[in-house]
């Protein structure tokens, strides 16, 4: 799909979309638009009917006879004045969905909301054309016989504002972003015998031709580097395991790093510890912290953040086979630590345990950030709209609350403490990777990765109900969300880069 930014003219096919304010008040655009069709709007909206312009209603006015375009389709915006870039965005996807419902190839958003728009137009028209780009991702490489019902038809959508030019420069870095998303979404969208720990490894080392530096570890440098606990996770798989360090150098050499760990599991069977075979296919996607790590490191190079970051990725596959771990084996990670294997069900943060390590012992970071499908607790407990948040610094979880808001992916915190930690003492070893019983699982998750951080700021997201959707959302269409790479790099552009 194409997105154009243009200056207001007559539309002249295809469907013109105009805005009405909650209570059925139409925008500047909308009033003009109406006299141009001989009142054509306000006879539809005159008519009873649900429609009241509230966010997310549409309205389509088939033929008005002295409008060249096909059809007016009326939007709601929702409350006068208080449209602000978080629904802008929403509106842009929603638009996209409505559009290729109705088998529509062409359509001119009409973005003159008047008084009603309490951010400037060009940012307004930026952002919805955001929304929409991101609600166009798909992913159908694999489908060779496709209905045609079901492939979107929508081509173009045109953004009319008298700031055309303004919203064209502001869109750009908007663009980088959606590219940045797609990037991830499609590595979490391939199975497995397409994405395995070398071929992501591959992934990431591409970034190379965008200025970011990649250090592969293979399976022999991780023996000398001595993490045992990565190692005993693919050691059942016939795939080696492999560990990805990426580097984006954009302020002062002496800056210290920001560092983002992404669990890379690019396919999870629980090892001998087996899943049951009802739905794990899903487990392809286990890979999901690793994708929106490497995915964010893609983008702050594309659009030449002014901050130094690290990226660290732990791949590996958890599979059964006479070589993999077993309950009850005791392995010595990175650390030094000793970790006693109650699940290898619970393999994550193993994998985990030895990158947090990996990467303070390397990077000296001035903060840390782990992403992980780490616990099926944290779907119990948060459902699939927020992901779960554990930190040990206040300020950082502040930030990155604030963070999740305003791009919609949207986190919620969870606790950790001491009584939680003395769950996972084990007889045998210093730490064991699971409690004794379910409860709190997920904090027990978080709780097991915190033994790994030594005094630096750190946060862990367990995305594991929020990395795939099996329904649409107004910018994420069902499959791959790509979650937490937004919201990362809009903690870190409003944080710590120097303008």
């Amino acid at each position: 799909m194409k997105i154009r930014f243009v200056e207001p003219g007559e539309p002249t096919s295809g469907t013109v979309v105009a805005g009405v304010w909650e209570g059925k008040e139409p925008t500047a655009a909308a009033r003009a638009l109406d006299e141009a069709s001989a009142g054509a709007i306000s006879r539809a909206l005159a008519l009873p009917s649900r429609f009241k312009g509230k966010k997310d209603e549409f309205l389509p006015i088939f033929g008005p006879p002295d409008l060249k375009a096909g059809r007016i389709l009326l939007a709601g915006l929702g409350t006068k004045g208080a449209i602000e870039a978080r629904v802008l965005r929403d509106l842009g996807g929603n638009l996209v969905a409505e559009l290729n419902r109705a088998g529509e190839k062409e359509a001119r958003f009409l973005l003159g909301f008047g008084e009603g728009l309490p951010i400037g137009e060009a940012e307004a028209a930026a952002e919805l054309a955001y929304g929409a780009e991101l609600r166009s991702y798909r992913f159908a490489k694999y489908r060779t016989r496709e209905k045609p019902e079901k492939k979107p038809t929508l081509e173009e959508l045109k953004v009319e504002t008298a700031a055309a030019a303004a919203a064209r420069r502001l869109h750009q870095p908007f663009a980088k972003r959606a590219e940045a998303v797609f990037f991830a979404r499609d590595l979490i969208s391939e199975p497995g015998n397409v994405i395995y720990p070398e071929s992501l490894a591959r992934e990431a080392e591409k970034l190379k031709d965008l200025g970011v530096s990649v250090d592969i570890l293979d399976e022999s440098a991780l023996r000398r580097l001595g993490m045992g606990a990565l190692l005993a996770v693919g050691q059942g798989s016939a795939r080696p395991p492999y560990l990805v360090a990426m580097e984006w150098r954009g302020a002062a050499a002496e800056e210290a790093p920001l560092a983002f760990i992404g669990k890379g599991v690019t396919f999870d069977t629980g090892g001998i510890s087996i899943k049951p075979s009802a739905g794990m296919e899903d487990m392809k996607w286990d890979m999901a912290g690793a994708a929106v790590t490497i995915g964010l490191l893609r983008l702050f190079a594309a659009r030449r953040a002014k901050v130094n970051a690290v990226g660290v990725a732990g791949l590996v596959e958890n599979m059964p086979s006479g070589q993999a771990q077993r309950p009850g084996d005791i392995v010595r990670s990175f650390s030094g630590q000793t970790i006693e294997v109650i699940n290898t069900d619970a393999e994550g943060r193993l994998v985990l345990a030895d990158a947090l390590s990996y990467c303070q012992d390397r990077f000296k970071p001035r903060l840390m950030i782990d992403l992980a499908t780490l616990t099926g607790a944290v779907v119990v407990a948060l459902g699939h709209d927020r992901a779960g948040l554990f930190s040990n610094d206040d300020e950082l979880a502040s930030r990155l609350l604030a963070a999740g808001k305003a791009v919609g992916e949207e986190v919620w915190r969870l606790p950790l403490g001491e009584s939680y930690d003395r769950e996972i003492d084990s007889e045998a070893a210093d730490v064991k990777n699971i409690a004794g019983g379910r409860d709190a699982g997920s904090i027990i998750g978080a709780q097991f990765l915190q033994r790994f951080v030594a005094g630096v700021p750190w946060a862990h997201l367990d995305i594991a109900g929020v990395a795939w959707s099996k329904k649409d959302a107004a910018t994420v269409p069902r499959g791959a969300t790509a979650f937490g790479l937004r919201l990362l790099d809009r903690f870190v552009a409003e944080n710590y880069e120097k303008n």
